[in-house]
């Protein structure tokens, strides 16, 4: 009864696989990467900012080029008093409206090298940005592989578990069998069932790491959400055996963004200091008036330079300045220290990567040595030389290393492009490019 009871729950089990999965879609990591830095919501979140930089910065290049204004009046004069000093008087005149035109230019030629800094700061900040958004690619290209890997994971976990469980279902009958026959104690058939239970239980959680990380893989790639992902593994392999390993001397994105930030709060220090200079610009324009019955001026140019100076600016001007070197050193300050952090995650890195490739040997090893030793404690207790708990510890032992092969080439492959990114070359690894519109 209890066996029945099993393999109902584990056809349940797979219906309920089944139907989740509505549509399987097969998928290389490259593939999923290109979808990544394309369609999420970090990715094309970061691609606005950058585009925003962008026409922040052409907005401050345009402050260098002159300023045109074109005006115009009309005014109705009601009971005007006109007197003229040009000769003989304006009474009786009647002065009854007021046409003026006006035309000014205005080129700034000296502020203190203001406008000259201020589109050094805003170039500056705009190539960070673009650095911070290629940094978020790669985060994100992160966040894929290790959802790729769990999924894997999870999947050889579920593959292996079904073949254990029909080995394990395999027993229970033979044992049964045994004991109706009065050939074995019922004690014997119950840690058989035991062990059913157990592998049914383990079958079923790892079924639902594969559900969960589904859907999370899923819905990180704006996939509909009854798509069901299926690994290229293969696809996997021949990336890696492709790919050579990178320099670990690489220069990631998240610390060139704040090498340019850096250079935009100079640039800032400087745009501060021009407030303790004057303001200069060449003015030219044109005037037209008409004031009926009275007066009629047309092709009244002008040309002039202008002058403005802030006395205040040289006593409130400090404060500013201070602001920006402290500004300044902020930015020298998180350079420093993302540079040691980055140095330190790339050597771990490079130990974790060096440590999954001696685990992988290992690994392999201890499962021949536990496919042999199952086959030898077999080969005993049909022969009565060993007893139940031997046969069912040296299946244990036969399953956990084959799962433990199968996790830790998917180990490999996680601690890798790990690498890949902790040297800022994981999306470069794959051939793919960043783009930011």
């Amino acid at each position: 009864m209890k066996t029945k009871l099993l393999q109902g729950f584990v056809l349940f089990l797979s219906i309920y696989s089944i139907s989740y999965a509505q549509e399987r879609k097969t998928m290389s990591l490259t593939d999923a990467i290109a979808l990544v830095i394309t369609n999420s919501n970090d990715a094309i979140l970061a691609n606005t900012k950058v585009a925003a930089s962008k026409l922040e910065m052409e907005i401050m290049k345009n402050n260098q080029y002159p300023s045109i204004k074109v005006s115009g009046q009309y005014m109705h004069l009601s009971g005007a008093n006109v007197n003229s000093h040009l000769g003989g008087s304006g009474s009786g005149l009647d002065v009854s409206q007021l046409l003026l035109g006006q035309a000014n230019v205005a080129l700034p030629i000296f502020s203190g090298f203001k406008i000259k800094n201020s589109i050094s700061a805003s170039e500056n900040n705009y190539k960070a940005q673009s650095f911070t958004a290629s940094h978020t690619k790669e985060e994100l290209a992160l966040d894929v592989v290790e959802l790729f890997a769990s999924l894997y994971k999870s999947t050889e976990m579920v593959s292996l578990l079904k073949e254990n469980f029909k080995s394990t279902q395999q027993r229970t009958k033979d044992f049964s069998a045994m004991v109706d026959n009065g050939i074995l104690a019922r004690n014997d058939l119950l840690k058989v069932q035991l062990q059913e239970s157990n592998v049914a239980l383990s079958l079923a959680t790892a079924q639902k790491n594969v559900n969960v990380i589904n859907y999370q893989l899923v819905s990180l790639l704006h996939l509909p959400e009854n798509t069901s992902i299926d690994i290229d593994i293969e696809a996997v392999k021949k990336d890696m055996a492709t790919n050579q390993m990178l320099t670990i001397t690489a220069l990631r994105n998240d610390l060139e963004a704040l090498n340019f930030q850096q250079k935009a709060s100079d640039a800032r220090i400087k745009v501060a200091k021009a407030g303790y200079y004057p303001s200069l610009a060449l003015t030219g324009g044109y005037i037209a008036l008409d004031l009926k019955n009275t007066i009629s001026v047309t092709n009244a140019m002008n040309l002039g330079v202008g002058f403005n100076y802030d006395l205040a600016s040289i006593f409130k001007n400090g404060k500013e300045v201070k602001l920006a070197k402290i500004k300044s050193q902020e930015a020298k300050q998180a350079i420093t220290q993302l540079s040691d952090k980055i140095k330190e995650e790339t050597q771990q890195a490079q130990e974790n990567y060096s440590l999954s490739l001696q685990q992988s040997k290992v690994y392999a090893l201890a499962s021949e040595q536990a496919i042999e030793n199952y086959r030898i404690i077999k080969d005993k207790y049909d022969n009565s030389l060993a007893n139940t708990n031997d046969l069912l510890e040296a299946d244990v032992m036969q399953l956990q290393s084959k799962i433990n092969l199968a996790l830790s080439q998917a180990e490999i492959a996680l601690k890798y492009y790990q690498l890949q990114f902790a040297s800022g070359k994981l999306i470069n690894s794959f051939n793919l490019t960043t783009p930011t519109k």
